[in-house]
């Protein structure tokens, strides 16, 4: 479907915007903003030695760009060319492009959501960035459907791009998941008998992604050389809980912690109910009897505990996790949750080791005294964003038309995603529901480029009425 003669200069302006955002942002984030994990992920990469705190996949990415050009210059081009690249892609989709389209570019580009955040190196950024580009790549295959050929190795590219988001968050599957509902929905719509389509599709698409994503899960896996971090930070998770659950009720026995882990209940009822806050587990570390107890407990009494203070107490678990999720989503004191990150900084033995200093230049500065600005405001508000992303989801799931199926479950994935933190934030630093931001603004972005078919809607019902 070529573009219409009437709407070649709004896609020219509006892929333009794009193309000078992307440009922009690059000139003033370049070669990147690192936080502490941004460093040791670097140091991972580079000598291939993964200590599994962090998923490997990150860690592998910025070691194979910084083998090219050493440090994340390269890695940071990478990530803004998913995003700005999905963005400009979407421009073409269609053969009718609005003027609105071009104004709703240009806020995109223009806020710290885009202009900061793709120059920083965190892995919740890679996450949303492969999360768009693989929805994107689906919504491309859905509106070029009849083409097999074309279609096939835009679902490979999808799946693919979808199991590397998988990779960066392990909870990112459930995006995963909607994106399988979504091929079997559209291929649903195209062949017969639908039902056997459907199931068809999504299956072979679950199998590809699953056989894709633990074949390179096994090949990064050899290179970890610590124990495994996902069951560390399980640990770090049903602790937080148990004092939480201590925290809002001092009476409430640990009969597990009791008969096997004692020091370890004495130190719940004291240090660990102190130091205790629903904004993060950090301040926790900050007790040695604690970590040391913790350290010397029997996991079993922990995990014992933990399930059985959610089995017996499910209401007091659903108020303990409810006011740790008001920070994750709300950020109620956004300043304590970490809402950006410019320049260099981390562990003094790991930057020497990759002989980089901290950094906080002038541009630092400037790009920090600009998002200073949106702090209050809804560019840097989780709820606001959940608001764009349901409106848009319920806007396209009225409409239906092919290539609407993958950007509204894109939607769908990223809520589903951002509402798994309700079970296990500890924290309520911001990026970790960035992929709902950014996925809202390209939901608002696909609706902007072409608004026909609403109205449609709208005076059908009228009529109907």
């Amino acid at each position: 479907m070529p573009i219409v003669s009437g709407s070649w200069p709004k896609a020219y302006l509006t892929g333009g915007v794009i193309v000078a955002g992307f440009v922009f942002c690059l000139a003033a984030d370049l070669p990147g903003h690192l936080s502490w994990d941004s460093i040791v992920q670097l140091l991972e990469g580079r000598t291939g030695r993964y200590m599994g705190w962090h998923p490997p996949f990150m860690s592998w990415l910025l070691g194979l760009f910084d083998a090219v050009l050493p440090g994340t210059a390269l890695f940071v081009a990478f990530d803004a060319t998913l995003f700005f690249g999905s963005l400009y892609s979407l421009v073409w989709l269609r053969p009718k492009v609005s003027w609105a389209a071009a104004a709703v570019a240009l806020l995109i580009v223009v806020s710290p959501i885009a202009l900061l955040y793709q120059g920083i190196v965190w892995k919740d950024v890679l996450f949303a960035d492969t999360t768009v580009a693989g929805f994107v790549c689906l919504t491309w295959a859905s509106a070029r459907w009849q083409r097999a050929g074309l279609r096939f190795a835009l679902v490979a590219v999808s799946l693919v791009l979808l199991g590397l988001a998988t990779m960066s968050r392990q909870n990112g599957a459930l995006a995963l998941l909607c994106a399988i509902a979504a091929l079997g929905w559209i291929a649903s719509r195209h062949e017969a008998p639908r039902l056997r389509m459907l199931v068809t599709y999504a299956a072979s698409a679950a199998a590809f992604a699953f056989v894709f994503i633990t074949a390179a899960n096994i090949a990064l896996g050899w290179r970890i050389v610590a124990p495994s971090g996902p069951a560390k930070q399980l640990r770090l998770l049903e602790i937080y809980d148990i004092i939480g659950f201590v925290a809002a009720d001092k009476q409430l026995p640990l009969n597990e912690l009791h008969a096997y882990a004692p020091d370890l209940e004495q130190a719940v009822r004291t240090d660990g109910v102190r130091l205790y806050n629903p904004e993060r587990n950090d301040p926790l570390a900050a007790s040695q009897s604690l970590q040391t107890a913790l350290v010397e407990a029997p996991w079993d009494a922990i995990r014992g505990q933990w399930l059985d203070l959610i089995l017996h107490h499910p209401l007091l678990y659903a108020q303990v996790r409810l006011e740790v999720f008001r920070w994750i989503f709300l950020t109620p004191d956004i300043n304590a949750c970490l809402p950006y990150l410019v320049g260099i900084t981390g562990p003094q033995a790991q930057m020497e080791q990759l002989d980089m200093e901290e950094r906080e230049d002038g541009r630092d500065d400037r790009l920090r005294d600009y998002t200073q600005w949106f702090l209050q405001t809804p560019v840097l508000s989780h709820l606001f964003y959940a608001f764009l992303a349901l409106g848009t989801a319920t806007l396209l799931f009225i409409r239906r038309r092919d290539a609407d199926i993958p950007i509204a479950m894109l939607q769908a994935g990223t809520l589903l995603f951002s509402l798994s933190f309700l079970i296990i934030g500890i924290a309520c630093d911001y990026r970790y529901l960035y992929a709902m931001d950014i996925a809202s603004l390209v939901g608002v972005f696909y609706i902007a480029l072409d608004w026909s078919g609403f109205d449609e809607i709208r005076r059908l019902r009228v009529r109907r009425a």
